[in-house]
């Protein structure tokens, strides 16, 4: 009797925030794989107007919507930037535990990986007009409602860490504090 192989996804993102589109591609992801690696992209990077959020705080609004929404088959883990395109799929590899399947919109993305021999699938995105971590960011500074756009775990995680305060100054500048 033969076993069935596991057939694992990867999926890479910033996740600045992870809203509800992320989810129901995670969702839409798990109903064709057993299990799915979330890459935490540019880990290294936190504290701007673009990547407000360490990989930290974007690994616990993940594991902490994932687990309220009863998805328990996911591995996250944080990708730092290699800045050099050929050496990316190897450090992603070696970060990783081994995946079956890529699932990329990013057309460099998508080319790196092929160019490996990974199967490489597009997913439609989902409400683009609001959720995209870029709108999600920008309602933030600007006060208008945003919590509609997350999952509520990601709401209760960027209220613990101040992330509004955060993000509101770090889309200063240097003339826009008086003293």
């Amino acid at each position: 009797m033969e076993t069935r192989k596991e057939k694992r996804a990867f999926l890479i993102g910033r996740f600045q925030p992870f809203h509800k589109g992320h989810l129901e591609i995670v969702k839409r992801i798990l109903s064709e794989n057993d299990s799915i690696i979330i890459g935490i992209g540019s880990a290294q990077y936190s504290h701007t107007v673009v990547n407000p959020f360490t990989a930290g705080e974007r690994h616990l609004m993940i594991s902490r919507t994932l687990e309220k929404e009863r998805i328990y088959n996911y591995y996250l883990v944080p990708i730092e930037d290699v800045n050099a395109n050929s050496l990316w799929v190897s450090h992603v590899e070696a970060l990783t535990p081994k995946f079956d399947i890529v699932y990329t919109n990013n057309p460099l993305v998508r080319r790196l990986f092929m160019e490996r021999k990974y199967e490489v699938r597009s997913l439609p995105m989902v409400n683009r007009k609001e959720w995209t971590g870029t709108k999600i960011r920008e309602k933030m500074i600007a006060g208008e409602p945003w919590e509609n756009d997350v999952p509520d775990p990601v709401v209760e995680v960027v209220h613990e860490i101040d992330g509004i305060s955060r993000i509101r100054q770090l889309s200063t500048t240097d003339e826009d504090i008086t003293s």
